[in-house]
């Protein structure tokens, strides 16, 4: 066989795996306009539905829930992101197909074993991280910051001034709909992905990337590491702060377990093939 025609069948190949990289991701471009044109439809319910936490807090004080738009674009951007946001959630399952079908051929049975739980796991805790933004951070966050208005014996602003009787300066809450939906989708978006950490990783222990005792010793950095998260991706606010300290600090310790699980998990199989013997029989000896 010449060089030429070695040459031609290692690349042969990699041609192969190119054109079917290409043809996923075409398809999950093209679910994810799909679920993007669905989402648009129904923007101003899926809005709706966002604004209930902001609904709830405002009701609660005996305000009505309003936002505004400040510019004329406005609504149509907002309108945008709830399509991006909402079509990615619709195309992820199918997006996930096509990432599995493109990698499962090149994996050992073992592997697909391991690696299948993972893909179906990241998901789920994506949505449990949302859930769990939606409907107890955000209401507690957006009561945090509207416990700063201030409300005159009118409910409206009063002129100041020396001679006049001023009963109090009333400052209320105006929002933007663009603004509040990028805050919501903020908190939405960090507490998904930081409720990814178990599935990480789990994933990388399994790799043999990292350990349980590993993971241990760096606890302390840990800490601070996640003190340093909860500054960046939360407002000014202590409370979720808090919250998503102890939530990801929480997440961490179960990451631990869960390593240490699968480390369990891989020294029983090696001792059945007999790679290596138990600690008793090596004492005998």
């Amino acid at each position: 066989m010449s060089q030429t025609d070695e040459i031609d069948d290692s690349t042969a190949p990699l041609i192969e795996h190119l054109a079917e990289l290409r043809s996923r991701l075409i398809h999950s471009v093209v679910a994810f306009l799909v679920g993007m044109v669905i989402c648009f439809t129904v923007a101003t319910p899926l809005f709706n539905f966002l604004t209930h936490p902001l609904c709830q807090v405002l009701e609660e004080g005996g305000q009505d829930c309003a936002l505004i738009f400040i510019s004329p674009q406005e609504g149509f951007f907002v309108a945008i992101k709830i399509s991006l946001l909402g079509g990615f959630v619709l195309a992820f399952p199918y997006i996930g197909l096509q990432m599995w079908r493109f990698v499962a051929p090149g994996l050992y049975q073992n592997e697909k074993g391991a690696f299948l739980p993972f893909l179906v796991a990241s998901p789920f805790m994506f949505l449990l991280g949302a859930s769990f933004a939606f409907y107890v951070v955000t209401p507690l966050a957006y009561d945090f910051f509207l416990g700063f208005q201030q409300f005159g014996a009118t409910g409206e602003a009063v002129a100041s001034g020396p001679t006049q009787n001023q009963p109090g300066l009333s400052v209320v809450f105006q929002g933007s709909a663009q603004e509040y939906l990028n805050l919501t989708i903020k908190f939405i978006v960090a507490f998904g992905l930081c409720f990814q950490l178990p599935v990480l990783l789990t994933l990388m222990g399994k790799a043999g990337l990292v350990s349980a005792e590993g993971l241990g010793s760096v606890r302390k950095y840990a800490v601070v590491a996640i003190l340093v998260l909860a500054a960046l991706v939360t407002p000014p606010d202590v409370i979720t702060q808090v919250i998503l300290f102890v939530v990801v600090y929480g997440l961490y310790e179960i990451s631990i377990l869960l390593v240490a699980r699968v480390e369990r998990k891989r020294d029983e199989k090696l001792r059945e093939e007999g790679y290596f013997e138990d600690e008793d029989d090596g004492a005998d000896h």
